[in-house]
């Protein structure tokens, strides 16, 4: 019953970071797409203070880091979120469950045995 549940957690777990890794990437694909065109001069002009002003070379030499920092948080998100660690530890934990139930079970045989041994002994 418990690895059951911890079965089902993983898969919550999996699930949930699946989605919200899936929504972040999307928007972070947008905010990349915007920094590329800023560093790639498709936009010329910004608006900065209400005001629009032309975005200079050294402006998008910035944009360019932008782009470049942003694509790196979206492959760390793409390829190790904590997900693996929580899996692990839920596999672990779903392991120890195991073995403790398998214990509990061995010792219930045991004790069986010794009720019966106890038994035999005061019926003989």
């Amino acid at each position: 019953m418990v690895a059951r549940r911890i079965l089902q957690l993983r898969r919550a777990v999996r699930t949930d970071t699946d989605r919200l890794r899936s929504k972040t990437i999307r928007r972070l694909e947008d905010l990349f797409d915007l920094a590329s065109s800023f560093a790639q001069g498709h936009v010329k002009w910004q608006s900065i203070g209400g005001k629009s002003e032309r975005v200079t070379v050294k402006q998008r030499q910035m944009w360019a880091r932008i782009a470049a920092y942003i694509a790196q948080i979206m492959d760390t998100i793409a390829n190790r979120v904590d997900e693996r660690q929580i899996d692990k530890d839920l596999a672990e934990l779903e392991k120890i469950v195991n073995e403790a139930t398998a214990k509990n079970s061995a010792s219930r045989f045991e004790e069986a045995d010794g009720q019966e041994a106890r038994l035999s002994e005061a019926s003989g």
